[in-house]
């Protein structure tokens, strides 16, 4: 009896509808357009920054590698839910399969974890840069880099693996309503006909232990930082890096504190927050990062945007003399 009611394969609905942001059915149409804007905008910076970084052997440092891999991941992270939203909120087309699902689940929860990890590291980057300038290319070598790049990826696959295992093996028999505009896992495992805590747990506890010592680890570098600027005796130095660290940190919250958002509020009761409050904040943090990103960590540096100028004058000026 026990085996059998757990038998996704025989309960399982074939298909789940996705409700997109409940109470803000009128808003649809803007939130398309709106979230379409931003998807367009992230993957062209993205993609520009990827380029210019993959093409110039000039930008080979760390610095620049991680921001590369950040770039991948944040095209992943938005390319894993935009379409689906954009397609409910124009279209109302809010039906995905079964399979589909739990693949939106791993890829979207597997590339935050990936991503919190990468800032992390280019935090760690940037303490080794400005506090150790001396030691910097013998602390950062090709293979610390990898063997962090490695541990990112392992420890975000560690993560989801059992997650979305023990959410798609839930019993599903009743309704196959999502109440979210994608496959957010907590939305699907509360449809489940037997009790959704041990995966809500799981991921309450995994989420805590990543997000925490990320961000605790984040602060702990900026702080050091902004101890070495401020002993400069340079003003235009402390607040160019006061700038720079502030716009890292403002971007960071953006995607931090929507994201602790979505996983503290369900375990604190409905009535701390509104469902569609819970949705939309949970939608922006997958979307505003990726279109901030290469902006605030890649078109303001200096030879980033350098380059990124001369690759597009090449390629107009290339492009016009072969028109005439």
């Amino acid at each position: 009896m026990m085996e059998s009611s757990y038998n996704h394969t025989t309960e399982a609905p074939a298909t789940f509808i996705l409700a997109g942001i409940p109470g803000l059915q009128s808003s649809h149409l803007w939130l398309a357009i709106s979230l379409s804007i931003m998807y367009t905008t992230a993957l062209l910076a993205n993609t520009l920054i990827v380029t210019v970084i993959w093409i110039d052997s000039m930008l080979q440092e760390p610095m620049y590698c991680f921001l590369c891999v950040l770039a991948a991941v944040d095209m992943v992270m938005a390319s894993s839910v935009v379409p689906t939203m954009v397609s409910i909120f124009s279209s109302g087309d809010n039906s995905i399969t079964f399979n589909a699902c739990f693949t939106q689940m791993y890829f979207v929860h597997a590339a935050t974890a990936v991503e919190t990890g990468l800032l992390l590291a280019m935090a760690f980057d940037r303490y080794v840069a400005i506090c150790k300038p001396l030691h910097y290319k013998r602390i950062l070598t090709p293979r610390v880099m990898l063997g962090m790049s490695v541990t990112i990826t392992i420890r975000a696959t560690v993560f989801m693996t059992p997650l979305s295992w023990m959410v798609s093996h839930l019993p599903f028999c009743g309704s196959n309503v999502v109440l979210h505009s994608y496959c957010e896992h907590i939305a699907v495992a509360k449809l489940a006909c037997a009790d959704p805590r041990p995966s809500s747990l799981y991921s309450l506890i995994g989420s805590s232990i990543i997000v925490g010592s990320d961000v605790a680890f984040i602060a702990a570098s900026y702080i050091l930082i902004l101890q070495a600027v401020f002993s400069l005796s340079s003003k235009n130095a402390q607040l160019k890096a006061l700038s720079t660290c502030g716009s890292h940190v403002g971007v960071m919250a953006l995607y931090y504190l929507p994201g602790m958002a979505s996983i503290y509020v369900p375990w604190l009761g409905k009535d701390i927050m509104p469902v569609h409050i819970q949705v939309l904040l949970a939608d922006l943090y997958l979307v505003i990062p990726p279109t901030l990103n290469p902006i605030i960590y890649g078109l303001r540096t200096k030879q980033i945007r350098n380059r990124t100028w001369s690759l597009m004058t090449h390629c107009l000026f290339n492009h016009s003399n072969l028109g005439s």
